[in-house]
């Protein structure tokens, strides 16, 4: 029997189970995906927002400000990436100069700080290319990119070496109520008995709820979001996080840099109704271009490196909802959760432990919040590198050319808590396969350090999900 199940191992379920990872509590995440942070989490824009956009007097506009400070104290305790970028919105004339005072206003209500206006001409001397179409810019100084990945990936390892309990390939099928509280059962014919139910589940939220209480006050709507990933090579091209003034589709396409050099342009906006739908489009592609050429100049397109498409939980309801459900004790709901999702996913994860769960206990004695920084070979100091592969041979072998990888980094990757046996996995742990050659020449190397490393057959190491071997059949036999 479990204190609290959660549904859902994205950034706000992995948030979630480490602060209740703090108590003397039995707490089990359930994730239907082969992976951790694969659905809404693994693609967006990676911004922590500063706080001016929401609706003042929101859940969203509170909790994206506080969630925004809580990354400082993730940094510190879980080492994530951080990038502490700064944002201009830009205004291109009179009419978009008021809309911008009117934005300011907003996020003066929203208590975000250290904001000040900027003309074109200063603008330009800390983004030289800044499109010269803009007239004047908000500068949004608190603005910070995250690599949201890697906080859910510490988040949930960080709670599972507190005790949390995480079972992957556990797609929700029912939920039963009883006296005792809730019997969930999955697609691979396990029964969880927990007493209270969490559900984090992302686009699949209404779902989730739906099976529980069949006429809930809430429906997902969702919206998918094309982007291009440019190389980073184009690493000092735009410094700061580039917006148009936001519409009732969002914040707009944008130029983002990212902690790890590249710079995102997107994202479109689209409602849909496949959830799973992540194809991207010659239009919506097309769409990036066109719009993203009012914020800078000579955007290095020919960088291009790769696009990809995500699917935002926007919802009917117009705000985060963040709710015990009305019709059945101890089951809450954490749905809509849509930009800024990313900046508040710390303060939603307090939000709901200490204002509507309201845990009354102790923090227990063994509770670490702390995790241990993760070996970046690239990122050492020439002596520190030298010692690392007197060691340890296998950092003196790099497997991924572009992005500087190790062997031992990959074997990282692999093992310890929260490891991955796929293809994919590797790529959003140690970044392998990320670089400009997109794993034309790495991917077969990891392939096979999976394989040794996991006693597993070529041809049954999976890509992402189960049953996604890269290797059919051979096309070469000797005669």
């Amino acid at each position: 029997m479990y204190d609290y199940t959660i549904i859902g191992a994205g950034i706000i379920g992995s948030l979630i189970a480490r602060n209740l990872s703090k108590y003397d509590i039995k707490v089990c995440v359930l994730e239907k995906e082969n992976d951790v942070a694969n659905v809404q989490t693994r693609a967006n824009s990676a911004i922590v927002h500063s706080g001016h956009d929401p609706k003042h007097d929101t859940l969203k506009a509170k909790l994206s400000v506080l969630g925004n400070a809580l990354y400082d104290d993730l940094e510190k305790e879980l080492n994530i990436s951080l990038l502490r970028s700064g944002a201009f919105v830009c205004a291109h004339d009179k009419t978009e100069e008021k809309i911008l005072d009117d934005l300011y206003q907003n996020a003066t209500l929203n208590h975000v700080k250290h904001m000040e206006f900027l003309t074109y001409d200063q603008a330009k001397i800390l983004e030289p290319n800044i499109s010269p179409s803009v007239t004047k810019v908000l500068s949004l100084p608190t603005t910070k990119v995250c690599f949201p990945w890697e906080v859910a990936f510490f988040a949930l390892e960080n709670a599972i070496n507190n005790g949390v309990e995480l079972r992957r390939n556990a797609l929700v099928t029912s939920i039963t109520k009883h006296d005792f509280g809730y019997e969930i059962k999955t697609a691979n014919n396990e029964i969880i008995q927990t007493k209270h139910v969490i559900n984090a589940s992302g686009v699949y939220a209404d779902d989730i709820a739906k099976m529980i209480h069949p006429t809930i006050d809430f429906k997902i709507t969702p919206r998918k979001g094309e982007y291009f990933v440019l190389d980073k090579s184009v690493k000092g091209f735009i410094h700061h996080v580039l917006y148009p003034l936001p519409t009732s589709k969002g914040k707009g396409v944008l130029i983002t840099p990212q902690v790890h050099g590249n710079i995102l342009l997107g994202p479109t906006s689209e409602f849909i109704n496949d959830k799973d739908d992540i194809s991207t489009s010659t239009s919506g592609l097309s769409y990036i271009k066109e719009h993203a050429n009012s914020l800078a100049k000579d955007i290095p397109y020919h960088l291009i490196i790769r696009s990809f498409a995500g699917v935002r939980s926007s919802s009917t309801y117009d705000d985060f909802y963040i709710k015990e459900d009305t019709l059945n004790k101890g089951f809450y709901q954490v749905a809509g959760i849509d930009s800024p999702g990313i900046t508040s996913a710390p303060a939603i994860s307090n939000y709901l432990v200490d204002e509507i769960i309201k845990i009354d206990l102790p923090i227990k004695k063994t509770y670490n919040p702390i995790l241990k920084k993760k070996v970046v070979f690239k990122d050492l100091p020439k002596k520190e590198k030298a010692i690392k592969q007197t060691e340890n041979p296998l950092y003196g072998r790099i497997i991924c050319k572009c992005e500087h990888i190790t062997e031992q980094e990959i074997v990282d990757a692999i093992k310890g808590p929260l490891g991955s046996q796929t293809i994919k996995g590797i790529k959003k742990r140690a970044r392998a396969g990320s670089g400009l050659c997109q794993g034309g020449y790495c991917e077969s190397l990891v392939l096979k350090i999976i394989s040794r490393e996991t006693h597993t057959p070529l041809s049954k190491v999976n890509y992402d999900q189960l049953d996604t071997p890269i290797l059919c059949e051979e096309t070469k036999v000797k005669l």
